[in-house]
């Protein structure tokens, strides 16, 4: 692919294989800010273009298959590893933060009062995400699915109670975006996930489930925002309406 600086970092996370990797790693928002240009990115990290540039050639031409294949996947295949990989992780590890927040909290909380902050906004993005999941699982998803399969047989699209799938999308866009809010919170609040000096192996543990959390969240939410929702509208508009 052409090197532009001037394309968008959703264009870079799409073409490139591995670059959200990158990105991840210098903190560049690519899931909820993916239209801000690479350039103007980098100048507000105070990040060299030039040597970010040279590290998405780099990590693309080491990509695995695996990961070349995921932005050619059929819909349905790609909502496969959607729910079976993120969000099975995403509510597993729901469950398993809230208990090591209630743990670390009732140990530290007296000295680190900041970590009463971050269990209150993990309560709001528990409440966020475990509704969003449901929304997309039991009517967005099944929907993307029904369109595939008409487009692949020459049908018209199938009824949507919605009236066309980009308003499920929209929907679905902003509240990724507030989810996408929340965890810069608790990025904050936790000063990038720094364990203090008197934290116990269960507040390191703590920090490193969040910030592993917020790498695979970061990660769903590209894979909607930037292939699978994109690729829907276009099959909306090929697929004659019912």
């Amino acid at each position: 692919m052409l090197m532009n600086a001037s394309k968008t970092i959703r264009e870079f996370a799409i073409e490139i294989p591995n670059a959200t990797r990158v990105f991840e790693e210098l903190k560049i928002d690519y899931c909820c800010g993916g239209n801000q240009p690479l350039d103007e990115a980098c100048r507000e990290k105070g990040l060299g273009v030039d040597t970010v540039l040279q590290r998405l050639q780099t990590t693309g031409s080491t990509a695995t298959e695996e990961i070349r294949d995921v932005e050619s996947l059929p819909l349905t295949k790609l909502i496969n590893l959607i729910v079976e990989k993120h969000h099975v992780f995403t509510r597993n590890e729901l469950v398993r933060l809230t208990s090591l927040l209630d743990k670390v909290c009732s140990v530290h909380g007296t000295n680190h009062p900041e970590l009463s902050s971050i269990k209150s906004q993990f309560q709001f993005l528990q409440a966020e995400l475990e509704p969003h999941m449901m929304k997309e699982e039991q009517i967005l998803f099944p929907y993307i699915t029904r369109l595939e399969a008409a487009a692949v047989e020459n049908q018209m699209a199938p009824f949507a109670p919605f009236g066309e799938v980009r308003n499920p999308i929209a929907v679905m866009m902003r509240e990724h975006e507030a989810a996408g809010e929340i965890l810069k919170t608790i990025r904050e609040l936790s000063k990038d996930f720094a364990t203090p000096e008197d934290g116990c192996f269960s507040y390191q543990t703590l920090y490193t489930a969040l910030e592993e959390f917020e790498k695979d969240l970061h990660q769903h939410i590209h894979l909607e925002n930037n292939i699978l929702f994109p690729r829907s509208l276009e099959m909306q508009e090929k697929v004659p309406p019912a």
